[in-house]
């Protein structure tokens, strides 16, 4: 039997939204951005996992209760870092459910604040990974590149550059075991983890709807998406 797990990476504190509170606690259309991007995995995750900073655990229990959010998900104290706040989720998912770590179980890591997500990519994600196609969402570059610094740099052909998103999904083991790597400084996100192992990473074309709420003017450009047809 298949099996689906996601860790939903919510530990972050949000700085650079210029409020004391994290963008996936603020109302996004009718409710915390959160309870969408929990939403979005609700049919095809088995166990959703919510890595959480440990000072917001009782907001964002208060928020369930105020929107009489129901949908099954499981909490976890973040880390300093994604990487710490993603290898807690995973040790969690060891302590609790080891029955679920075989050859049968594919774990996707999913960002808070990217609460438009399409189910249908999340289920694309899953099923590519266990026909062995470890994947990350990304989109292509629409605009030239440029690698290098201000005073000197160099074009890249933009239809060579993806543009990177998550989820990000592998099989159970490969993921667990990427993870008890030390932390590097460019482990940026879950592919860099598991590439270091010399694991191939897919990409699985997505879309621009799956922005991650980032700056204000993101609610803005989210409202619209929530506004107009998939």
């Amino acid at each position: 039997m298949l099996h689906n797990i996601v860790v939903i990476a919510a530990g972050g504190r949000g700085h650079r939204i210029e409020s004391s509170l994290p963008k996936q606690y603020h109302v996004l259309n009718d409710r915390p951005v959160l309870m969408h991007t929990i939403t979005a995995f609700g049919e095809s995750a088995d166990k959703i996992i919510v890595v959480i900073h440990p000072e917001m655990i009782s907001l964002w229990e208060e928020q369930c209760k105020e929107y009489d959010f129901h949908i099954a998900h499981e909490l976890v104290a973040g880390g300093p870092t994604r990487f710490e706040s993603v290898k807690n989720g995973l040790n969690y998912i060891k302590e609790q459910y080891a029955n679920l770590l075989t050859d049968h179980t594919a774990i996707a890591v999913h960002d808070a604040a990217r609460p438009l997500v399409e189910p249908r990519l999340i289920q694309q994600s899953f099923d590519r990974c266990h026909q062995g196609e470890g994947n990350v969402l990304g989109v292509k570059s629409v605009n030239s590149v440029r690698i290098g610094t201000p005073l000197s740099s160099q074009t890249v052909d933009r239809n060579d550059v993806w543009l990177i998103q998550t989820p990000q999904t592998f099989p159970a083991e490969i993921l667990m075991r990427a993870f008890e790597q030390e932390q590097q400084p460019h482990f940026t996100d879950e592919a860099s983890v598991v590439e270091q192992m010399g694991y191939n990473i897919y990409i699985l074309e997505s879309n621009h709807r799956n922005l991650k709420i980032t700056y204000p003017e993101d609610f803005i450009i989210a409202q619209m998406y929530l506004n107009s047809p998939c």
